[in-house]
């Protein structure tokens, strides 16, 4: 139960706070040259044909799916399956693990 009155006590201190920044996105928030090489190179290679047409595929992927509150997951075998959004996400969080389902 939560404390009632003029300063209710928070249930999770931590609620709300940052934990800080990636190591490269710090690099990048203080060097604006290489930031600007970075975004162009990201501009450049996710206007491919091979990336819009990538993209066009899970989005349809999405769209189609009956499960709306579910996110596509990559499998080890190259396929996409229905999985939890948090689930999915959370999977290449800090320390980029990869375990595929």
């Amino acid at each position: 139960m939560a404390a009632s009155g003029k300063n209710p006590k928070k249930r999770n201190s931590k609620a709300g706070k940052s934990t800080g920044k990636s190591k490269s996105a710090k690099y990048f928030a203080k060097n604006k040259a290489a930031r600007d090489k970075k975004n162009a190179y990201n501009k450049e290679y996710h206007a491919t044909k091979e990336r819009k047409k990538y993209r066009a595929k899970l989005n349809k992927a999405n769209r189609d799916s009956p499960n709306g509150s579910k996110d596509k997951s990559h499998t080890k075998k190259g396929k996409l399956a229905n999985e939890k959004r948090s689930t999915n996400r959370a999977r290449n969080g800090k320390g980029g693990k990869n375990s595929k389902k």
